[in-house]
């Protein structure tokens, strides 16, 4: 097994750390076993939510940890932040049996725990988006209904953090396809296909990425340095950038888009900041003793090149 393409290089920067790592899939019994678990790219565990949960609680160590997991799978962490002062895309939500509200003009309707833009919609009709968000239900899926911002069609700045500090960025490209019509899979019918470019993003963009963080950390009573990684997608110039998302389950974290170098740098912080981790869980010593660490990575067989958004 191995990952996604996008982190070959993850395995070899820690072992230059000294520290074992190896691919398993997540739902592996092996992983329990393991001193520290360091989720990837586990795309499948919007279908299996609760049984994803559960198996991070099992876990010894998990980076990041099950309660920074049961908080981010689920999209209802943006009223969190809103709350919180984070400049947010409006987000409504909806549990099956409760009434769906549809403002006027074009939505995005997707369920609240989901990855890669699958089940996620454009409308400009409203009974269209109570229609696609009543199959949503009948699936037992909560509901999400935000309105459709138009800058996005510019796309999305992924503003990368590791252990809390600010790394690369890069673009993604307009991910859903006009109203009417739904989002192209990859093969594997996992994720939308997405088109990624580098990014040199404003300092405003990046405050507003501190600040989802800053915010993420103090609900969940940790520090932003506990987070080995982050991701904050953006939408919006420096004017007025806006959050869409912040990932810290299994977001992609675009090494690909960095030249060599710069990726290698990246990529030895990410290890310095699982280093960091095993010192603040009392297992420094493993490291030099040989101890294991794993990667979680999706439970399926063959990996999209890419990895998926939600």
């Amino acid at each position: 097994m191995d990952g996604d393409g996008d982190d070959d290089g993850l395995v070899a920067a820690l072992r230059r750390r000294g520290l074992h790592a190896r691919w398993l899939a997540w739902d592996d019994p092996a992983t329990e076993r393991a001193d520290v678990v360091i989720l990837r790219a586990t795309w499948d565990y919007t279908e299996r939510f609760e049984e994803f949960l559960a198996w991070t609680r099992r876990v010894r160590h998990l980076l990041n940890g099950p309660e920074v997991v049961a908080w981010n799978g689920d999209k209802r962490y943006l009223l969190d932040l809103a709350r919180a002062g984070v400049p947010t895309v409006p987000s409504v939500f909806a549990a099956p049996g409760e009434a769906v509200e549809v403002p006027s003009g074009e939505v995005v309707v997707k369920p609240a725990v989901g990855a890669g833009s699958v089940g996620a919609r454009r409308f400009t009709d409203a009974a269209a988006a109570r229609a696609h968000a009543a199959e949503l239900h009948d699936a037992g899926r909560v509901v999400l209904v935000q309105p459709y911002d138009p800058r996005i069609e510019a796309g999305e700045t992924a503003l990368v953090f590791l252990a809390g500090r600010q790394s690369h960025a890069f673009t993604k490209g307009p991910l859903l396809p006009p109203p009417g019509s739904a989002a192209a899979l990859d093969a594997s019918g996992t994720f939308a296909e997405e088109t990624l470019r580098p990014a040199d993003p404003d300092f405003e963009l990046w405050d507003l990425g501190h600040a989802a963080l800053r915010a993420a950390a103090e609900r969940l009573g940790v520090t932003p340095e506990d987070f080995l990684y982050a991701r904050v997608d953006v939408i919006g110039g420096a004017d007025d950038p806006v959050l869409l998302e912040l990932e810290l389950v299994e977001p992609s974290l675009g090494w690909r888009q960095l030249d060599e170098t710069a990726r290698d740098l990246a990529q030895r912080e990410f290890a310095l900041g699982v280093e960091s981790a095993l010192d603040r869980l009392g297992l420094g010593p493993l490291r030099r003793r040989g101890g294991y660490r794993r990667l979680g990575r999706r439970q399926r067989g063959t990996l999209p090149h890419r990895g998926p958004q939600r």
